[in-house]
């Protein structure tokens, strides 16, 4: 009997030393990192980038419950996850909250509609990040860009917006976060409406993004023209390397990307 008492006694210490989790801190273990949620959404609603908003409007339910699981996550527990796990993760709330901000004031030609006189839909605190409500200003150019310093995620995040590179209809992921970003960029790069080499002209038509956010693409490459190069046909890539092209931006359209 007293070996039985002792036994129990150094297994109730021993569970004793073991931290309790919070539920918050249950959530982020469990947190999905194939965000199956939100890819499931996409492929329903999305279409060659063009987005169903009436349809998706009948899940945007769901659409707030995986933003949810998005704003369980602490800050503490998404610093241990790896770049491409956080840069996904950010991507994935951005493209999210924005579909949701659309959905709340739809219908709307643009998302340029949403907002009043001094506040622009860019910067309403609508982004449950952290345990604080930001902007997606701040989640593209306060965390993405200076964090990251990746380029593509130009192609990624969407602004609900045709000018915009089209919205993916698959939610990012860490496993294949570098050949999505590629994929992004060649379908962005291929649109000649955006982007094109007019070899005659001696000119680079460019989508107004690298004007936009030069230092980007400069910081990263050296130079527009060596950052852009690989994503056109090798024809094209070729005249861009020779150089000497006149460089025009090409029109932004913040139509609403709908279908």
């Amino acid at each position: 009997m007293i070996s039985l008492i002792r036994s129990f006694t150094t297994t109730m210490a021993a569970l004793a030393m073991v931290p309790l989790l919070s539920p918050q801190s249950l959530a982020a273990q469990d947190f999905d990192h194939s965000h199956a949620a939100f890819t499931k959404l996409l492929d329903k609603h999305v279409d060659t980038g063009r987005v169903d908003y009436p349809d998706f409007k009948k899940d945007v339910n769901r659409l707030g419950a995986y933003i949810e699981s998005l704003a369980d996550v602490s800050k503490a527990e998404f610093d241990k996850w790896n770049r491409d796990r956080q840069m996904a993760f950010l991507i994935n709330l951005y493209n999210a909250a924005t579909i949701k901000l659309v959905l709340d004031h739809y219908p709307v030609e643009s998302i340029k509609d949403i907002g009043g006189l001094f506040s622009g839909p860019f910067d309403k605190k609508v982004v449950p990040l952290f345990g604080e409500k930001v902007s997606l200003d701040h989640v593209e150019h306060d965390i993405l860009r200076p964090k990251y310093e990746d380029p593509r995620i130009h192609f990624a995040v969407n602004c609900a917006s045709l000018g915009c590179p089209k919205l993916r209809d698959e939610a990012y992921q860490a496993k294949k976060l570098d050949k999505q970003l590629e994929e992004q960029g060649r379908i962005f790069m291929h649109n000649r409406g955006k982007n094109r080499v007019d070899a005659e002209e001696g000119t680079l038509y460019l989508s107004p993004i690298f004007d936009w956010f030069e230092e980007d693409f400069v910081d990263h490459s050296g130079s527009v023209e060596k950052f852009v190069a690989p994503y056109f046909p090798e024809k094209d890539a070729k005249r861009i390397r020779r150089g000497g092209l006149d460089i025009e931006y090409t029109h932004y359209s913040w139509k609403l990307n709908e279908s």
